[in-house]
């Protein structure tokens, strides 16, 4: 019997009992203006969370089916070369981080969310990766579906509405998320599934529909940085996340999915703070070590280059901290390592340097998976 396409309900049809979630929305919001909190504190956040971001896009990314380890991309990153499948999937997890970075720099010039914008963002995406050819940074004109691997319609798990369709719930959901609504974080989980229910592209939706969390939050100013890590909770709790997906279409659920999106900003928003207050912590820890230990004019530099690169060999270290002579660079790399500042996970052979790790910041950032 033949899948029919899913007709989800308009979003001014979503009935919602707001006395089912009070609570939640309390906490939730509690939470995550305890995180933003933590996020003001750090001076130079994008440099301080570069490695968070990059384990988000890992997340992400995980969740479709990559397996590129945030290890792995890092040591890519710092040079480290892997075969041509690996790579790509590695390509995929920077796409991400990348149309992160984007999608904040449109939000900079037009401060809301618009369909174009979504395209563009989707072109980053999906640049150079796995389904680029499939109508990259254009909405969907055939019928997609989604499934185990190799599955028909006929077997699918879900089938996103026809293509004819989409456009009439993409203008809805579009002048949606930029209006005014009961509750923000409510008004979040729904724009989230509902992007994900109409699956407007041909392939990148998980990932896009997840990127687009921290930057509603940015275009809200509810977040001080477009930077808010969710991905991980949603792999976590990867069979709960689809089936509360697929129960709102399949039932009308959205009170259960709302519950959930709520319970994991409050989870995660603790996870997070937590480690940015640790990151923030260790920072100001290592000024003073690595001040004392190299006596160096490049503090601040080397600071900034092994905390938004904690993987890296001498010869990106140099570059990262502007230690024009390779003779000194390679002088406070051995002073760190004797310090335990860094560890020297690899010594140079042929053409290959010293590779380095910032161990004490991975056990912060990835110490739980």
């Amino acid at each position: 019997m033949l899948n029919k396409p899913a007709k989800p309900k308009k979003i001014a049809d979503i009935e919602i009992n707001f006395n089912d979630f009070i609570v939640l929305i309390g906490k939730s919001h509690s939470a995550l203006s305890n995180y933003n909190g933590a996020l003001s504190h750090l001076v130079n956040p994008k440099i301080l969370l570069a490695p968070m971001t990059t384990k988000e896009s890992t997340m992400s990314s995980k969740i479709e089916g990559t397996q590129a380890t945030f290890t792995e991309v890092l040591q890519h990153e710092a040079g480290e070369n892997f075969n041509t499948y690996k790579n790509q999937e590695i390509l995929e997890v920077l796409n991400y981080r990348s149309a992160m970075e984007y999608a904040t720099e449109l939000l900079q010039k037009r401060p809301f969310i618009h369909l174009n914008m979504i395209k563009d963002i989707h072109k980053v995406l999906l640049s150079g990766v796995r389904g680029e050819n499939k109508a990259r940074g254009e909405f969907r004109k055939i019928q997609n579906w989604i499934g185990p691997k190799n599955s028909t319609i006929e077997t699918a798990s879900f089938v996103p509405p026809a293509p004819n369709e989409i456009s009439n719930y993409l203008d809805e959901w579009e002048k949606f998320i930029n209006s005014d609504f009961d509750d923000l974080l409510v008004q979040l989980a729904i724009v989230h599934a509902q992007f994900e229910i109409i699956h407007p592209f041909l392939d990148g939706n998980g990932r896009l529909g997840r990127l687009l969390i921290p930057i509603f939050l940015y275009s809200k100013d509810y977040l001080s940085q477009p930077i808010f890590y969710l991905s991980e909770y949603f792999e976590n709790h990867r069979e709960e996340y689809y089936n509360n997906l697929r129960n709102i279409t399949a039932e009308n659920n959205w009170q259960d999915w709302i519950k959930f999106f709520l319970n994991a900003i409050i989870e995660q928003s603790k996870i997070n703070t937590q480690k940015i207050n640790q990151i923030l912590e260790l920072s100001h820890s290592m000024k003073n070590v690595i001040q004392e230990t190299t006596k160096s004019q490049y503090t601040s530099n080397i600071i900034d280059t092994i905390f938004s690169k904690p993987i890296f060999t001498t010869t990106t270290f140099s570059k990262f901290a502007n230690i024009p002579n390779r003779k000194t660079a390679n002088s406070i790399l051995q002073k760190l390592a004797e310090r335990n500042v860094v560890k020297l996970e690899r010594e140079a052979s042929g053409n290959r340097s010293n590779l380095y790790v910032f161990q004490k910041l991975l056990d912060i950032i990835d110490g739980d998976n």
